[in-house]
């Protein structure tokens, strides 16, 4: 970023998107500084050859004839109001109060530039300015990209969690590149376990991440949008319900992957290209801790043996912890209900046979990000480095004894995880003690990656 903008960045940032290339497209910036001034510029345009082509267009009078056209046309004029109010509102969401900032790139109404709409557009939001932007781009080909290839938009739909990728898949190279990469918590799971039906409320909270979701894939060019959905909506009566709007934001069938299913794709994404690795021996232990299941598959070349129980961090919460912080009679329940399951387990994967365990999804890398006094979350810090079993029984130590409150302002922790995360953590240390695991190698690729790798590869067969 520092290279892309000629100094360093002014506020903390995620990258919102990639170009084909690889390097940052837009990016999201902290409402304020690092002094308490508002920054009005929520999503950044930041490729420098992308830059120029929307100059480009601004140079040749863009603005002010799309201007002119919202004045007459009450789509345009109703779409771009509805832009505004979104950007101010995902703004206020991050800081109270910074909605009043404006919308779109601080403005309140018209067109701002043509690079804060392109930049919004890219990022999800509702953006017709931006879209006409997008398309103007792709009809002059005023971006060229350095080989051929394709890109994919895969959606994995967790009981707590969904998440996006968008990945430029290039012939003859077996590694996928990310062009777009997002978790939202939305806790579709909310109260599945007991009712085995999916509440409007949450319903509707996922269902507005995934309009965005498919918004950005569209507007990084991919061919296919492809959502597949897990233990809460397996266990779902009124799954139809959701089936019906997925196949009309994606444009394709909702896949519900079965339990096995899953923990293969979890096997592919966490493993793939680890056998290359001389310092991780197989076979591999991969654990993949969601909030409706949890996942145990073993393998080496490919998945072998496989196990998926009806343990997640949400479950498992919603069944046992009901004091702030958990009781230790509400801790020793969880924790003998994991040991139960786990015995249940070893009856049908030789988890002994495990050189490395390989910890996959949030609970793992929010526990490692604590272990490493991380100021903020990284997925490149994190990807694959190791969580020793003393820090894992440090780590789920200290979240137990702190309030929910407590625990969402640790920087690392996802907004929706503070909850939920000390049973996780439970089932983590539970695994490394009971089987003699003395490490964990953190991974953060898992799942999605997975999914997507089966876009392109046709899925694997399946495991036992």
């Amino acid at each position: 970023m520092a290279a892309q903008l000629g100094r360093e960045p002014l506020v903390p940032f995620t990258v919102v998107a990639r170009c084909g290339p690889g390097h940052p497209l837009v990016i999201r910036n902290h409402p304020v500084d690092a002094k308490g001034n508002p920054f009005p510029t929520l999503y950044w345009l930041t490729c420098p050859e992308t830059i120029r082509a929307v100059a480009r267009l601004e140079s040749e009078g863009w603005i002010k004839r799309l201007e002119a056209e919202a004045e007459v046309d009450p789509d345009l004029r109703t779409g771009l109001r509805r832009a505004h109010e979104e950007y101010a509102a995902e703004r206020g969401a991050l800081v109270a109060g910074s909605e009043q900032r404006g919308g779109v790139g601080g403005a309140a109404r018209g067109v701002k530039c043509l690079h804060a709409h392109y930049a919004y557009y890219v990022g999800g939001g509702p953006d017709p300015i931006g879209k006409w932007v997008a398309d103007r781009l792709k009809e002059s080909d005023q971006l060229h990209y350095e080989k051929p290839s394709r890109r994919l938009g895969t959606i994995d739909l967790g009981t707590n969690s969904i998440r996006l990728l968008v990945a430029r898949f290039t012939h003859g190279e077996a590694d996928l590149q990310d062009l777009a990469r997002d978790m939202v918590i939305t806790r579709i799971g909310q109260g599945v376990d007991q009712t085995h039906r999916l509440a409007p409320a949450a319903l509707r909270r996922t269902l507005d991440v995934l309009e965005r979701y498919c918004r950005r894939a569209r507007a990084l060019d991919v061919e296919r949008i492809h959502l597949a959905a897990t233990s809460a909506v397996r266990d779902a009566a009124n799954r139809d319900d959701l089936a019906n709007e997925v196949q009309r934001l994606t444009g394709e069938p909702m896949e519900v992957l079965s339990g096995e299913e899953e923990a293969e794709r979890s096997f592919v994404g966490a493993t793939h290209g680890l056998a290359e690795a001389a310092d991780v021996p197989g076979p591999y232990l991969v654990l993949d801790i969601g909030g409706g299941s949890t996942e145990f598959v073993l393998g080496q070349d490919g998945p072998a043996l496989a196990r998926s129980t009806n343990m997640g961090s949400v479950r498992l919460t919603e069944r046992f912890v009901h004091t702030d912080p958990p009781s230790y009679e509400e801790l020793d329940a969880l924790e003998a209900e994991i040991t139960d399951i786990l015995a249940g387990v070893e009856d049908h994967v030789a988890v002994h046979d495990a050189r490395t365990l390989v910890a996959v999804a949030g609970t793992a890398t929010t526990m490692q990000a604590i272990a490493m006094g991380l100021p903020e979350y990284d997925p490149e810090q994190l990807h694959r480095t190791r969580l020793s079993r003393l820090d894992a029984d440090r780590v789920f130590r200290l979240l137990a004894d702190m309030t929910v409150e407590e625990r969402r302002e640790i920087p690392v922790m996802a907004p929706g995880r503070e909850d939920v995360i000390p049973a996780g953590a439970a089932i983590l240390t539970s695994v490394m003690h009971r089987w003699g695991f003395t490490e964990a190698l953190v991974s953060e690729t898992d799942i999605l990656d997975g999914l997507a790798y089966a876009m392109v590869e046709g899925a694997p067969g399946s495991v036992g």
